[in-house]
């Protein structure tokens, strides 16, 4: 599975929804089950990530627009 680093939001975003489906469908050998959580829990915390920066952006420029 890919690193993060060169993932935009939707893409990470897309291959979380990939991976739900295909456990919500059971397409994954229980081989497999540990590498996609651990995959799971880097996009998600990538997700966060960006979600927190760009709320901390919007909040940035909100406020200087209020001075």
């Amino acid at each position: 599975m890919a690193k993060t680093a060169n993932l935009s939001y939707s893409e990470a975003i897309a291959e979380l929804e990939s991976i739900v489906h295909k456990l919500q469908n059971n397409e994954y050998e229980i081989d497999e089950l540990q590498k996609c959580t651990a995959r799971s829990l880097e996009l998600l915390k990538f997700c966060k990530t960006k979600l927190f920066e760009t709320d901390e952006a919007l909040q940035k420029i909100l406020t200087e627009l209020n001075d």
